[in-house]
């Protein structure tokens, strides 16, 4: 992809007609691609007095499409009531257009600051030619550049034709944050009322005339493949049209009704080459990480040297099962395939991939492919694949028409890709008082971009950098990734390596607490009383920031008050994706099992785009981590996946949702991330609040297997 140059510009502002179209290009780095750029941060005014923006991350429940919105606007100088909002689809105009790793604010602030600032420029030199006054003497506002000596004022409409004729500005003065006026606010989510009204568009729900629906038989097993199939009871169901061989693993049934295409499934008669994992079960796997912690580990960060303290040594080790994304929305995508192009319609955290994949699957050139990206009902993850797009265009062109690929919670369950499960070796040296002189973490997990081919630079998998930091000033701490291998499907999911990190790392400090027999508490913020940067990877932590969100959560959660008889707190703090967390959960114990109460939950995420949001996106975290802790495990049997529904990969029912607290720290910092960091303090903090009210360690999750 290439950043767009002028003639392009100019071509797209022809093309919108007589109206200003500002568009921008700023590189950044990312973890998973070699070279990539920016999210195009886009504006579009009308002389209608229309103010487009368009947003080219994809909106599945974390309110990208009004956060990032409210920062162009704030620098716009706009009236947010004018606002109407686009999404983009897969484009060569927007840069990496990925919606992940809490990214979607902390990699567009700048360049939808940048966009907004030189559209609002370029409407003000309008005016100024316009009027014939110095420019000085104009000003924004409002949707409106204003002439304060005369009183005179122009709508940004009126002025959109004249400012696309101007030179575009590549140095623009930028707010501070005590002028904003939209940044901060809690303004209401722009695609609430649709979704309350039922009228929001997600991607099970479109359909187009003549369209098709179909579900697929794959393989049972890991690496499985399809050997033959016999369609003769299929065809018999009223509405099948079509049985076929899609791919070496998945066998295609479509018909008029997704009803008739799930019967025409279940009487396919099916021949499967079981393949080289027909025999792989869960012990096999966890055995396997064991083997491999015995390889030589790569040093994700190190600072003096753990071999020579001397003290007290403490160690322990800790494991995660494999977990399922588990979206309430199952896989899906509608195709359109022509000899000419095909046109999707997807739940995609990916568009440009789902366009990529399709287009090398189906013959056809990348632009070929037009990808429309849909609501998401929910992707944690998932939606960073592409298999259902995939699917739906070879199905699409094998019966040449349109058809929508839907998957059952079942195929979503036993056919994904999941997060990886691993095993955790830690140990530390505690000195004469019981504080920590040296810590050592080694991580054994395989690699989900290695596994997907991508490249693992000296031995690390590039999500660890953002996911996997260690916050506290110990002077000889060691921290190390073993890569081992499984055929299990990997798959990115929400907090990734974070959850496991923090889950092993935060219940081991715990331990070191109450090995010194000290304040968990207090424990911690021993070790983060000096101000230190610690430099890790491209990131720098600051022990200030974490010991400000570990000091107000507990202050909020009343850490030195007593409870009430039969309650117990437990505390984690943790910082990935540049951000930092803490949090305080209180429980009772219930038949041996823990009823969680209060989750009590600190931020420092940078400046807050919307406050509204984030106190929305905090308690879905904790929603999904607590149950993740308590009863999220995918296990393996001959080498297939077992569970299959929300019976036996049980999510948190209403009234096991606890009350939940949010406390941002008020901060002008660039924004980071909010989407998954206050998933990986949860499981620590409640496996620490048990330790409290039973003294038992728990060592590997889930808490209730």
């Amino acid at each position: 992809m290439s950043p767009l140059n002028r003639r392009e510009f100019v071509a797209a502002g022809v093309a919108a007609g007589a109206g200003l179209v500002v568009g921008f290009y700023l590189p950044h780095g990312h973890h998973t691609r070699e070279q990539v750029f920016s999210p195009n941060a886009y504006v579009r005014i009308t002389a209608d007095n229309k103010i487009t923006i368009v947003v080219a991350r994809s909106e599945m429940g974390q309110g990208v499409r009004t956060a990032l919105p409210m920062i162009l606007a704030e620098e716009l100088e706009a009236d947010w009531k004018q606002i109407e909002i686009e999404q983009a689809g897969a484009s060569t105009l927007y840069g990496d257009q990925t919606t992940g790793g809490s990214a979607s604010v902390r990699t567009t602030w700048d360049p939808m600051r940048k966009a907004g600032a030189a559209a609002r420029e370029m409407l003000i030199s309008a005016a100024a030619l316009t009027w014939g006054v110095p420019r000085s003497s104009c000003a924004a506002q409002g949707g409106n550049i204003v002439h304060a000596a005369s009183k005179r004022q122009l709508s940004y409409g009126e002025l959109a034709e004249k400012a696309a004729t101007l030179p575009i500005p590549t140095d623009v003065p930028l707010k501070q944050s005590k002028d904003y006026k939209i940044v901060g606010q809690r303004l209401a989510r722009v695609d609430t009322p649709s979704k309350v009204k039922g009228d929001a568009l997600f991607g099970i729900d479109f359909r187009i005339p003549g369209m098709k629906y179909a579900v697929l038989s794959r393989t049972p097993t890991i690496g499985g493949k399809v050997v033959s199939f016999d369609d003769k009871e299929s065809k018999k169901i009223p509405g099948v049209s079509y049985a076929g061989k899609i791919s070496d693993a998945a066998v295609a049934i479509v018909a008029d009704s997704v009803w008739g295409a799930m019967e025409g499934r279940r009487v396919l008669n099916v021949s499967w080459d079981e393949g080289p994992n027909k025999d792989l079960n869960t012990a096999a796997v966890m055995e396997s990480l064991k083997q491999a912690a015995g390889k030589k580990g790569a040093s994700l960060y190190s600072v003096g040297n753990v071999a020579k303290a001397a003290g007290r040594h403490v160690s322990a080790e800790y494991q995660l099962p494999f977990m399922a994304h588990a979206p309430m929305e199952p896989g899906n995508c509608t195709a359109n395939y022509s000899a000419t192009g095909c046109e999707l319609w997807a739940p995609t955290q990916v568009p440009q991939d789902c366009r990529d994949s399709v287009a090398q699957a189906v013959g056809l050139d990348p632009d070929q492919v037009k990808v429309n990206v849909t609501l998401i009902g929910g992707g944690f993850g998932r939606r960073l694949e592409h298999d259902y797009a995939v699917e739906a265009a070879q199905v699409s062109k094998a019966i040449n028409a349109p058809v929508k690929v839907i998957w059952t919670r079942e195929d979503d369950m036993r056919f994904s890709t999941y997060r990886p499960a691993s095993l955790h070796q830690l140990s530390a040296v505690l000195d004469g008082a019981g504080w920590p002189v040296s810590f050592t973490h080694r991580i054994i997990a395989p690699s989900i971009s290695g596994q997907k081919g991508q490249p693992v630079p000296g031995g690390v998998d590039p999500d660890l950098p953002d996911e996997a930091a260690f916050i506290y000033g110990i002077e000889n701490v060691s921290i190390e990734s073993v890569i081992a291998e499984t055929p299990v499907p990997l798959g990115w999911m929400r907090s990734v390596y974070a959850l496991q990190a923090g889950f092993a790392s935060e219940s081991f400090i715990d331990e070191l607490a109450a090995a010194a027999g000290k304040d968990p508490v207090e424990y911690r913020l021993h070790m983060l009383a000096k101000d230190q940067d610690i430099p890790f990877f491209a990131t720098t932590w600051h022990t200030a920031r974490m010991r400000g969100v570990l000091q107000l959560a507990a202050e909020k959660a009343g850490w030195k008050n007593p409870l009430p008889a039969g309650r117990f707190r437990g505390v984690a703090c943790f910082g990935c994706f540049s951000s930092y967390v803490a949090e305080v959960v209180e429980i009772s114990m219930e038949n041996d099992a823990p009823r969680v109460h209060r989750v009590v939950t600190a931020v420092d995420c940078g400046q807050v785009v919307n406050p509204g949001i984030l106190e929305q996106q905090i308690p879905g975290g904790i929603v999904y981590a607590l149950s993740n802790a308590l009863r999220a495990k995918i296990t393996i049997e001959k080498g297939r996946v077992v569970q299959g529904n929300f019976d036996d990969y049980a999510p948190l029912r209403m009234e096991e949702v606890p009350v939940v607290e949010v406390y941002a720290v008020p901060s002008t910092e660039v924004p980071t991330g909010i989407g998954e960091p206050s998933v990986p303090p949860l499981a620590p903090a409640l496996c620490n609040a048990i330790y409290a009210a039973t003294k038992k360690r728990i060592r590997a999750l889930p808490i209730l297997s």
